[in-house]
């Protein structure tokens, strides 16, 4: 039961297919995908491979997908998956991904094969949405039976391909429009109470509870403090609702619940949080946070496999 009625929708009742499409009427277009990712993509071909894995069937000439990847991949080297924008209204995760292409890539390709999916849910990017048009959580739909296109088209490239990756860094960010916005809409979409926590204030990893890899978790958080501050837990010790493991991370059953990192079976997988609505910090520093992440992780599994 709906403690506030969300304009959409009735009291007590789950959205309907007419609910759902008023509630694509009101979306409107805020951003460029060509001009804010597309148009990055482009100078990145004089040093990487840029492929296309799909379009979105609602607007494929619109919605294009590109992963970029390192060139020469070697077999003895360890593969990595960078991916953002799975929620498209996360800004830092997509920029981020791109910045961590444009000044720290090529670098860490000498010990990887790298492939960055910049940006998943380019619909999502555009309207400043975390679902897709259809009310579909894309961050819930990486299971066989997903419903969010935007998940099953990557899904359907790494499988194909058969990759084996070591390392998974899935770039995210926790908005104050959660609370405002996004969580009240699920939970008149589903009619179904969802419980209330503050927004944290600072960045936040979600590690894996099947397969932790707590140190490395510790490496990013540490990495991440040199950018900008780690969220603290509250009075309870928890995190969005979930009891912290350390300083900065909580864990969730991936798979279960149709993560993105749980698309690979890799050894190494978090998702990052970033708070771009604190007072102490700006896009820029945001951004730079996803990058560290990357590049604090990375140097964990590099140092771990050279001792």
């Amino acid at each position: 039961m709906n403690e506030k009625q969300y304009p959409i929708g009735s009291i007590d009742q789950a959205w309907n297919d007419n609910d759902k499409a008023e509630w694509l009427s009101q979306q409107v277009l805020k951003r460029p995908y060509q001009d804010e990712v597309l148009d990055k993509l482009e100078p990145l071909k004089k040093e990487f491979e840029i492929e296309k894995y799909g379009a979105l069937s609602y607007a494929p000439e619109k919605y294009p997908l590109f992963l970029v990847k390192t060139r020469d991949w070697q077999p003895h080297k360890p593969n990595v998956l960078i991916t953002g924008g799975v929620h498209g209204y996360e800004t830092s995760g997509v920029q981020g991904a791109i910045r961590f292409l444009e000044t720290a890539a090529l670098k860490y390709s000498e010990h990887f094969n790298i492939l960055v999916a910049p940006c998943v849910s380019p619909w999502g990017y555009e309207t400043i949405n975390r679902w897709n048009p259809y009310t579909v959580d894309p961050n819930r739909s990486f299971t066989e039976d997903g419903e969010a296109e935007e998940a099953l088209l990557l899904m359907s490239y790494l499988k194909t391909h058969a990759i084996d990756f070591l390392v998974h860094i899935d770039l995210h960010e926790t908005t104050d429009t959660d609370n405002s916005e996004f969580r009240p809409a699920l939970a008149a979409r589903d009619n179904i109470h969802q419980p209330h926590w503050d927004i944290p204030d600072g960045l936040y990893l979600v590690g894996d509870s099947e397969k932790p890899a707590d140190d490395f978790q510790t490496a990013i958080i540490q990495g991440v403090s040199k950018v900008t501050h780690i969220a603290p837990a509250d009075e309870n010790g928890k995190i969005i609702g979930v009891q912290t493991t350390q300083n900065g991370v909580i864990n969730y059953d991936i798979s279960k619940l149709g993560l993105a990192t749980g698309v690979t079976d890799c050894i190494y997988s978090t998702t990052t949080e970033v708070y771009p609505d604190s007072p102490k910090i700006d896009d820029e520093i945001c951004i730079q946070a996803q990058v560290a992440a990357v590049c604090s992780g990375l140097d964990y599994v590099l140092k771990v496999d050279s001792a």
